[in-house]
């Protein structure tokens, strides 16, 4: 692990002890600085005065759960990366994560392995290294660290489920993808629902991004299959 991802920091908020202890043990042996939290409150006041990098956040917690917890961390404006842990497996569960911002949803009993993969797998996609240069297609342009976009030289507003779609586009331009590998890239999550989530997507940013949404040059869709993005 490199000096900077050494330095990043996790906070695991789980009331469960010994999945805390455990799980706290072998980020730290990743290279991880630690944080920890047993309740909602307590994790949410970490959160917003710690600003850690990833936030590992369990849904069944005292005094607030963890769809309140990002429910409140995303209402004040805090983007961090959150990697949400239950035992419910449910498609509506993901869902409502999803909705609320979270970037990954593992269901417990859930593989160490795996869960650290995946944790890595999300700080590589909010955290791109520094000197990254910026994306561009057509008049936009993209930071991918600042998380900013313009087009034409004008600032483009996007919320975060957008960035994280636009942003996974961009990492494969000309490469089709079926609206579950949309989902399952550009969240993290094995969805299984309707595809109506990956179409209200993509369409809002051929809104935002195509001289003609009704005939994008950018965005494109390849029948049968799902979306493709043309630089």
């Amino acid at each position: 692990m490199s000096e900077s991802e050494k330095a990043q920091r996790i906070l695991v908020v789980e009331d469960d002890l010994s999945i805390l202890t455990g799980l706290s043990m072998n980020l730290r042996i990743e290279g991880y600085e630690v944080l920890q939290a047993q309740d909602g409150r307590t994790g949410l006041a970490k959160a917003l005065d710690e600003a850690p990098d990833l936030l590992v956040l369990d849904i069944m917690l005292p005094e607030l759960n963890g769809y309140e917890l990002l429910k409140e961390l995303r209402r004040r404006g805090r983007d961090t990366p959150v990697v949400m842990l239950s035992a419910k497996g449910l498609e509506t569960d993901k869902i409502l994560g999803l909705n609320l911002g979270a970037d990954d949803y593992v269901v417990k009993p859930f593989g160490l392995q795996e869960l650290l993969a995946r944790i890595k797998a999300v700080l590589r996609r909010r955290h791109p290294p520094a000197g990254t240069p910026p994306v561009t297609f057509g008049d936009v342009e993209v930071e991918l660290v600042a998380r900013t976009v313009s087009r034409a030289g004008k600032p483009v507003e996007l919320t975060a489920q957008e960035f994280k779609l636009l942003a996974h586009f961009l990492a494969h331009p000309g490469r089709t993808f079926t609206r579950e590998e949309l989902l399952s890239g550009a969240w993290g999550f094995d969805y299984e629902g309707s595809a109506r989530t990956v179409d209200n997507f993509v369409r809002q940013l051929r809104l935002k991004f195509e001289a003609d949404p009704e005939d994008p040059r950018h965005f494109l869709t390849v029948r049968g299959l799902g979306y493709r993005f043309d630089r």
